[in-house]
């Protein structure tokens, strides 16, 4: 789903990201079907005590047995004998997989945390209703939502729920695929197989109404002396419970990420930015996924 990648930028990024102070990394079994892991894996096995590992398990492996043979997959890949946070990708019953009962999957994740395999259970793209449920059945410690300035679906469904029962939001996409840094223009295309060619964000009037937002949010990254990208971090990260998993490509990436958490806003500019971004969110439906696939 992400083309032009090469093995050896993603091995320097990783490391570079650890140099620069992040410590924890977020993959998943079917990112590239176990490479993604692997990679991880490749860049830091040598200060694993050091990092946290988050993956996830698939919507289509979510059956008892499933789930211990994925996470068996996942310790194998991330050549380590537990794994941080152990996440539920996407709900049963997603992209056409098998309905299993919540119960069964966290049945299955109970045993891997007694068993000293996995260290928390986290789940991913579940609706509050979904996360309630899940709880009923073992302890979540987080929930990994799309959430980001231009993406804030979760603030009026689970994320009071969180706050309420000390659950960690973990935000992916929290630069909107790449919308909140300043590299994308008003003409940009992307090839059919770049799954951004479906993200909502970037279509018709939402993307035309980004750039307004972002002509807006440019003068007061420069008030921080930070990119755009850094200041959207720095939002995120201020809001309550929430932590943001930044993709990068490149070294430089990842050290521009980490330097979002000197940026310290005054609560003024919380609210300022909070305005910038509902020119966008204010136009979008309630539906939490961000494709159109």
């Amino acid at each position: 789903m992400w083309v032009g990648i090469e093995d050896a930028d993603s091995i320097k990024t990783i490391r570079a990201a650890f140099e620069a102070g992040i410590t924890t990394v977020d993959t998943a079994e079917v990112y590239g079907e176990g490479h993604s892991e692997r990679i991880v894996a490749e860049a830091l096995s040598d200060v694993r005590d050091q990092v946290e590992y988050a993956t996830k398990v698939f919507a289509n492996h979510l059956k008892y047995d499933q789930v211990i043979e994925a996470c068996d997959r996942s310790l194998k890949n991330l050549k380590t004998d537990y794994i941080d946070l152990y996440q539920i990708h996407w709900p049963a019953g997603a992209f056409n997989s098998a309905i299993v009962p919540i119960q069964e999957t966290m049945n299955a994740l109970n045993y891997l945390k007694d068993q000293g395999k996995i260290k928390a259970i986290g789940v991913s793209n579940f609706s509050r209703v979904q996360l309630v449920e899940a709880s009923q059945y073992g302890r979540i410690d987080s929930l990994q939502p799309a959430y980001s300035l231009f993406w804030r679906q979760v603030e009026q469904d689970a994320m009071p729920y969180c706050i309420e029962n000390q659950i960690s939001i973990v935000a992916y996409s929290p630069l909107a695929q790449g919308l909140l840094t300043e590299k994308f223009s008003r003409s940009q295309k992307f090839p059919p197989e770049d799954n951004r060619a479906k993200n909502k964000l970037f279509q018709g009037e939402n993307f035309e109404r980004a750039q307004q937002a972002l002509d807006k949010l440019r003068p007061i990254a420069k008030r921080h002396n930070c990119t755009l990208a850094q200041l959207a971090l720095a939002w995120l990260i201020a809001q309550p419970q929430t932590n943001a998993i930044a993709g990068a490509r490149y070294p430089e990436q990842a050290k521009d990420n980490a330097l979002a958490a000197d940026v310290k806003l005054s609560a003024d500019e919380i609210a300022e930015i909070d305005a910038i971004g509902r020119i966008v969110t204010d136009h979008l439906d309630n539906n939490p996924v961000m494709w159109n696939w």
